[in-house]
């Protein structure tokens, strides 16, 4: 089964440096961004340098060093979904010797009283997904070990959050009624697609995940409302927050 998938002592036979050959020492910091609107501001808005590029058949993945003002934070466009994010994670980190990673992007609440006109902190992630199983030991949840930092930054930004569960699945359209009430009477206040497998590779790696999220559409309506999702996908300010967090790790 695959929630007994881990081995943590047994060598693989694939590494990145079987792929990329030795491992680069560029930066100490990389956003991650879901949103290609928020990708290209970021390299309109800052001075950017490509230091590096994510192989794939079906077309590499750049990732650029911003010029922020405040030293360099690297940047790139995440794929969506468990796997792909967190093997580009892992990539990421090879290519660049970044061991902070700011992921930010878009979510479904399934609260929507508690989350309106609030960022979600994520505490911990329901590994309702495949990646997390190879990288961490089989558990129903997994913690969220960077969510009191981002919390402590927003807290000194003054900006709305609410800190809680998020709840992460492979299969967008089958989250059903009753996956929604499970996952809130957990104290789950989000869904998304990413977080907890980034989390297990990040605790088994070493690296520092920061997280937040920014609900869009809504589940624990009477009908599914999705009218928010495009702001909540594309909303600039998720970038200059994730550089205030990067200022401050």
């Amino acid at each position: 089964m695959i929630i007994h998938s881990y081995e943590p002592d047994a060598p693989s036979i694939t590494s990145p440096q079987l792929v990329y050959g030795d491992k680069k020492e560029l930066c100490k910091t990389c956003a991650v961004t879901f949103s290609e609107l928020i990708f290209r501001h970021a390299l309109e808005r800052f001075p950017h340098r490509l230091i590096a590029e994510i192989g794939a058949c079906n077309g590499n993945n750049p990732i650029y060093l911003l010029d922020t003002g405040a030293g360099g934070i690297a940047l790139y466009l995440s794929p969506i979904g468990s796997t792909a994010a967190a093997t580009e994670v892992i990539e990421a980190n090879w290519l660049t010797g970044a061991e902070n990673f700011i992921m930010f992007g878009s979510a479904g609440s399934l609260d929507g009283a508690k989350t309106a006109g609030r960022y979600v902190v994520p505490t911990k992630a329901y590994r309702d997904e495949g990646m997390s199983y190879h990288y961490a030991p089989p558990a129903d949840y997994i913690e969220v070990s960077g969510a009191a930092k981002v919390a402590a930054v927003f807290d000194e930004l003054r900006v709305p959050y609410v800190t809680g569960g998020a709840w992460t699945t492979d299969a967008f359209y089958r989250e059903t009624r009753a996956q929604v009430k499970a996952r809130r009477s957990e104290g789950c206040l989000a869904v998304e697609m990413e977080l907890a497998g980034v989390q297990a590779v990040c605790d088994f790696h070493g690296f520092r995940l920061y997280d937040f999220l920014q609900t869009g559409d809504v589940l624990d309506a009477p009908t599914y409302d999705f009218s928010g999702l495009p702001g909540a996908n594309h909303d600039l300010d998720k970038l200059y927050l994730a550089l205030e967090i990067a200022k401050r790790i």
